[in-house]
């Protein structure tokens, strides 16, 4: 079974984030997904995307924390979590570096390959980027990804 991957910016929107009106679209399609992706994928989640989503809707966004814990249970339920090891932040440094992402997003993707995740649904890395097997997909591209649209197919 594929391996799906979740940046923190489509956990926020999954969880109904919703920072401005044209935010809605997005976050009914990240809802979407992850009721179908759950059916044909295996879903994880790094610590580092939780841990910038969870500061986002309780910071930013400033969403109860009754609300914030309850969408922390749904993400336990529904994702394996991958840790941010030491292996993890030192090749994400050597990562960005090399391929010139943000240092955060290159833990998350390393993070991401160090479980053998296929895809990482993100909306702000490089759409269609590929490093040791994984493919970086924006969900909310005009155009679907031929791999993400496989996965979500009926």
């Amino acid at each position: 079974m594929i391996r799906v991957g979740f940046d923190s910016n489509v956990l926020i929107y999954s969880a109904g984030g919703e920072r401005i009106p044209a935010d809605l679209p997005k976050i009914a399609l990240a809802q979407q997904m992850l009721l179908k992706l759950a059916l044909v994928a295996e879903m994880v989640a790094p610590i580092q995307a939780i841990g910038e989503a969870v500061g986002v809707l309780s910071g930013v966004m400033r969403k109860p924390e009754l609300q914030v814990s309850a969408t922390l249970e749904k993400w336990n339920a529904l994702f394996e979590t991958i840790p941010t090891t030491m292996d993890v932040m030192a090749e994400a440094l050597q990562f960005s570096r090399r391929h010139r992402f943000q240092h955060w997003d290159s833990v998350i993707v390393c993070a991401a390959v160090s479980t053998d995740c296929s895809v990482l649904l993100s909306e702000d890395m490089q759409d269609g980027f590929i490093w040791r097997g994984l493919t970086v997909i924006n969900p909310f591209a005009e155009t679907v990804h031929p791999l993400l649209a496989s996965l979500l197919e009926p």
